[in-house]
């Protein structure tokens, strides 16, 4: 690959976000701010080889978009008479609009939380406009078909067009609701990068790097938001175990109960804790300082070498209670494995609904887990090989595969 193609892909994989946030606040449409970015790299590949990458390729992209966007508009105003007035707007404006805030991503995201759309499409908006991800890599995080999740995101990207939604942060009155939703896109694209860092994705770790930023600008913006604080809590007690996650020797996921807390990154750890903190100074409580909280009493077995499960059974209770997730529902039951017993495990798992828990992977995992330690053999090897058909992390299934092959028959 020559290094002209290297640095558009690394611009396309580190700055994509970035870049759609700058160009649809300058031009009013994310859906002309993605097209106008795809001709611009387009662009970038036929002139960059020949005549060299630029001093400063972010803002070559931008400058390309952006008279391509006015060259675009010039074309279909020929065709009304009397718009030539239009284009002089458009060409003022995209002149004037600068890069914003620090980082402008945080105004697109913001702009996707707007009341106007459909709260079930905000998350999955956020991820493709900010972090460039697509439907299908989204579709298992949001439990929808690729191709109906993007029907949906095109419609929603239109309906930021015709709703005119300001490319600013929210006011006061508006804030806590769009808050949620731009804190549950931040975790859902930490998750996606999280969970494919094992199979060896390149975006993941950018994805989980980008989703940390992102969490910590919240937190220093807007301070007063105890929930971003207690994410960003979350997030960093997860890194903090990156080490430890994989088995050094087969390459499978190493369960967190069963991790060295000597792998553990103290330092992120003092960090996750600080956060937590935090958050613990405002007066209110909400789902993500109770993850927080969870986390850190998993991190406690770092001084202590035991987990107070009790304590986690409680968090759980907590969490299930605000936030009754089947994600949140499920570790609740993992933890009743300890806490109270396989038996009562089984019956949380039995009690969720079976439209949400046929397809979700830590169910039957969860599942499985309880019914070898009630001695179910046959039931706990067909729940893992349940778990295992439903995961696409090779470290996981490598992991549930040895869990099954320990209940065959010798």
């Amino acid at each position: 690959m020559s290094e002209a193609r290297r640095q558009i892909e690394r611009v396309a994989r580190l700055s994509y976000g970035r870049l759609v946030a700058i160009l649809s606040a300058r031009l009013g449409s994310p859906h002309r701010a993605e097209e106008m970015l795809a001709e611009s790299l387009l662009a970038a590949l036929e002139t960059w080889p020949e005549r060299g990458v630029p001093d400063n390729p972010e803002g070559w992209l931008l400058k390309t978009a952006r008279r391509k966007a006015i060259d675009a508009w010039r074309r279909e105003a020929t065709a009304h008479a009397g718009q030539q007035e239009i284009i002089a707007m458009i060409e003022e404006r995209t002149a004037q609009v600068g890069d914003g805030a620090a980082d402008p991503r945080l105004n697109l995201m913001f702009v996707c939380a707007h009341p106007a759309i459909d709260a079930a499409i905000r998350a999955p908006l956020m991820l493709q406009l900010v972090l460039g991800l697509d439907a299908r890599r989204m579709a298992s995080v949001f439990l929808v078909a690729p191709g109906t999740l993007g029907q949906r995101l095109t419609r929603a990207k239109a309906k930021i067009e015709t709703s005119a939604i300001g490319f600013e942060l929210p006011d006061e009155a508006d804030r806590p609701a769009r808050v949620a939703d731009v804190l549950d896109a931040i975790y859902a694209a930490y998750a996606v990068g999280y969970n494919g860092m094992p199979a060896g994705d390149r975006k993941a770790a950018d994805l989980t790097q980008e989703a940390i930023w992102l969490v910590s600008l919240i937190c220093a913006e807007l301070p007063g938001e105890a929930e971003a604080h207690g994410l960003f809590a979350t997030m960093l007690f997860a890194e903090a175990r990156r080490p430890a996650r994989l088995d050094p020797q087969t390459g499978a996921l190493v369960p967190l109960g069963r991790q060295d807390p000597a792998n553990w990154n103290a330092r992120l750890l003092d960090d996750a804790e600080r956060a937590l903190a935090n958050a613990a100074r405002h007066a209110s409580l909400g789902r993500y300082q109770l993850e927080a909280a969870i986390q850190a009493v998993h991190a406690a077995r770092r001084r202590t070498a035991e987990t107070d499960w009790d304590e986690l059974e409680r968090l759980y209770r907590g969490l299930v209670a605000i936030a009754p997730t089947i994600g949140a529902r499920t570790g609740h039951a993992a933890v009743l494995i300890e806490a109270a017993g396989p038996e009562t495990a089984l019956d949380a798992l039995d009690a969720m609904p079976e439209v949400q828990r046929r397809s979700y992977q830590p169910w039957w995992a969860t599942r499985a887990h309880a019914l070898a330690r009630l001695g179910h053999k046959a039931d706990a090897h067909e729940a893992f090989a349940r778990a295992i058909g439903l995961s696409d992390d090779e470290a996981a299934r490598r992991y549930l595969w040895t869990q099954a092959d320990m209940l065959r028959p010798r």
